[in-house]
């Protein structure tokens, strides 16, 4: 999966935790225990192998954003407030 500098850097420093997605076609295929390889966009050398090791599915955003831990899924302090 491509992603952009910054969540790549999140998550290599182990900020961001949780990738957001939409169930999509392709997103339904992966399960739990599967690898992905995460590419920067800016630098497609730059990879990041990771381990799913669970799926959440929500039916709304304003369910997921009760739930999840949203520092863990990208924000930032700065950015939170109004997601």
């Amino acid at each position: 999966m491509r992603l952009n500098p910054l969540p790549f850097k999140m998550i290599a420093s182990g900020e961001k935790t949780i990738e957001l997605r939409l169930n999509d076609e392709k997103r339904r295929l992966i399960n739990v225990g599967d690898e992905i390889t995460f590419i920067n966009t800016e630098d497609n050398r730059k990879t990041l192998k990771t381990e799913i090791v669970n799926i959440y599915k929500f039916k709304s955003f304003e369910e997921l954003y009760a739930v999840l831990p949203l520092l863990k899924c990208g924000y930032t302090k700065e950015d939170v407030k109004t997601a």
